[in-house]
Formats: structure tokens, C-alpha cells, sequence
């Protein structure tokens, strides 16, 4: 990238990973605390509280951007066939959180104080960090079709998760996948609608990197 050394790469990467360390270390620290998250009114045994702040799917997302950008802030063209679905989906699955949270969950909270502060930099600030990130520190042409499928595996294997443990302790991470209150057929479709939308963009994240790809060669 023509402008964009590696040291900047690695600068910028290692700004991402910092920004979401401390989101994520923040909200543990608030669900110790027993500070509410979406819209629970009432704290829960310390033991349940660390389980569902693991079964977020934001907090796992944030987690994988948080991985990624530590290894490209060592290594800024660390590359490989795994790595390559681990990347993809990782830039799919802080996309999504961000685009669900603004249009679907930003409506219903009523957060305050440190809460809101770490919600914003989960959804907001680390989605934008993430993919400014991506956009200008690559690395380029690691985003191909043949990672588009390999990297629906996660949010898969979590929305399956989440139905299990739902059914067994009644708790549903987010109102669009509280079966007891749509049916499972609600559901069902829209964890259906909500993989199309991870297949879509990694889609377009496919595409997006063969242009910036091809406008570096040409600014080359």
C-alpha cells in the first residue's frame, strides 16, 4: 500500500486491538459488577453472568478483532489458508454486530453511564476501528470466495449454542432469538436471514478487496 509502511500498519492494527481489549475488559469488569446489559433489570449469580458475557455473540466478535489485530500488529502480512476464514469472518462478524445492534438493538436500550460508554465502543467504535483498519492496513487479497462459506462455521455453531442453552436455562441473549416470545419459527428465520447477511458481506468484502487491491497495483 502505496504510503503505508509496515511500522504504520502495525501502529494501526496494534490501535484496534488496544481500543477493544480495554472495551471488552471494561465490560467484564461492569458484569462482575453486576451493571446491566441490554435490557436485564436484575443482577444474576456471578457464575451466570460470566457464562453470558461469554454466550454474547458482540463479546466473542470483539474478541476475534482483538485476536486478529494482535497478530497483524506482530506480523501486518501474516497469512495462510485458515487464517484467511478467521480473518474473513471476523471482518463479517464485527460488521454484523455493529449493523445489528444500530438498526435492531440500539432502539430498545436504555443504558447510562459506564454502560453506555462501553456499548458504544462494543458496537460502534470497534466495527468502525475494525474496518478502517482493514480497509487501510490490509492485508490485501486474503479476502477470496473460497473463505466466503468456511466462515459462516462460527455464527452458525454460536446461533446453535444459543438455542441449546436457551431451551436449557431460559435465557436468550438478544430479543431477535427469544424463542419463549417469537416461536421457533420466528426464529429460526431470522437466524436464516441473519446468515444471508454474513454470506452478503463477506461477499462484498471479497469484492472490496480485489478493488483496493487493483488500485494499489495502479497507484503502484
Amino acid at each position: 500500500m502505496v504510503g503505508v509502511t509496515p511500522t504504520h500498519r502495525r501502529a494501526v492494527h496494534g490501535v484496534v486491538a488496544a481500543v477493544t481489549l480495554v472495551a471488552v475488559l471494561w465490560q467484564l469488569v461492569l458484569i462482575v459488577n453486576g451493571e446491566a446489559v441490554l435490557d436485564e433489570t436484575a443482577a444474576k449469580p456471578l457464575g451466570t453472568r460470566l457464562v453470558e458475557f461469554i454466550s454474547y455473540f458482540t463479546v466473542l466478535s470483539n474478541l476475534l478483532v482483538a485476536y486478529v489485530s494482535l497478530t497483524l500488529a506482530r506480523d501486518p502480512d501474516h497469512d495462510g489458508t485458515f487464517w484467511r476464514v478467521v480473518r474473513l469472518a471476523t471482518i463479517e462478524g464485527i460488521t454484523v454486530t455493529g449493523l445489528v445492534h444500530w438498526f435492531f438493538l440500539r432502539p430498545i436500550l436504555d443504558l447510562h453511564g459506564a454502560s453506555y460508554v462501553v456499548d458504544k465502543l462494543l458496537h460502534v467504535v470497534v466495527p468502525i476501528l475494525a474496518l478502517v483498519a482493514w480497509a487501510v492496513a490490509g492485508p490485501r487479497g486474503q479476502a477470496v470466495r473460497s473463505a466466503v462459506l468456511p466462515s459462516l462455521g462460527w455464527p452458525l455453531l454460536w446461533g446453535l449454542y444459543t438455542l441449546v442453552r436457551g431451551v436449557v436455562a431460559d435465557w436468550w441473549p438478544y430479543p431477535f432469538m427469544n424463542v419463549d416470545t417469537l416461536g421457533w419459527g420466528r426464529v429460526l428465520l431470522n437466524l436464516a436471514a441473519i446468515a444471508v447477511l454474513f454470506a452478503v458481506v463477506g461477499l462484498g468484502f471479497v469484492a472490496a478487496d480485489r478493488a483496493l487491491a487493483r488500485r494499489r497495483q495502479s497507484d503502484g
